[in-house]
């Protein structure tokens, strides 16, 4: 038994010096969290506070006969309870400066390729609109996934439903436990850029002419490396 987990008995046993202990060996990990939810209006200390939530749930409710490193389990759960907290607080939001990056953006784009016909740059983009290309890339980022989130997906005699609604309501805790487990497990394993083309495709449903128009790459290098990393991450499955 390691440190982690010999403290983790320990904590569940009730000893509070080792619940403390373990909790503040482990604050990095909420750090690793916060990262992906700054720019949505809310400050990173606050998230922090939040995410540590998720951590004390974590080391109280973690069983040892999971067969996962703690910190596989702490990262979905200190994602989760930031995820509600936003969510609840109707927080999840785009700053207007980036709603309005995004869109001036998204125009830009579509007249470049009505003059030119083919797909312009990130680069090109961001050098039109004077801002630096990662600026412009988190503008595009949290555009489509708040835009996703209210997307209507499911259209009936009545209202249709979103995707944040559908979610909700065939939510069950255990198996979503898992499968984030599993997906936080398997996009570790990718290098960055390769962790960043599966996320767009599959995650924000951008084609492959789009991701490689934001990685600089061509279409076909990413068809090629989409099938690689697909293949490899099929056999860790």
């Amino acid at each position: 038994m390691d440190r982690t987990e010999e403290l983790i008995r320990r904590s569940q046993d009730g000893d509070k010096a080792a619940r403390e202990t373990l909790i503040e060996e482990n604050l990095g990990l909420i750090h690793h969290v916060v990262k992906r939810f700054l720019g949505r209006g809310v400050e990173a200390e606050d998230l922090f506070q939040i995410g540590a939530v998720g951590l004390v749930k974590a080391v109280d409710r973690f069983d040892l006969s999971f067969g996962v490193r703690f910190s596989t389990y702490a990262v979905p759960m200190i994602a989760g309870e930031i995820k509600r907290f936003l969510r609840d607080d109707s927080m999840i939001k785009v700053s207007r400066s980036l709603k309005e990056l995004a869109v001036k953006a998204a125009r830009l784009r579509e007249q470049l390729l009505m003059e030119r016909g083919e797909e312009p740059g990130v680069d090109e983009l961001a050098r039109r609109l004077k801002v630096e290309p990662e600026e412009l890339v988190q503008a595009m980022d949290s555009s489509i996934e708040v835009e996703s989130l209210q997307k209507v997906i499911c259209q009936g005699s009545s209202e249709g439903v979103s995707l944040m609604e559908r979610v909700e309501q065939g939510h069950d805790e255990q198996e979503e436990l898992l499968r984030r487990m599993l997906l936080e497990e398997l996009l570790s394993s990718l290098e960055p850029r390769e962790r960043r083309l599966i996320v767009l495709r599959f995650f924000y449903d951008r084609t492959q002419t789009q991701v490689a128009m934001e990685l600089g790459m061509s279409q076909v290098q990413v068809s090629r490396l989409e099938k690689k990393i697909l293949s490899a991450l099929k056999e860790k499955m």
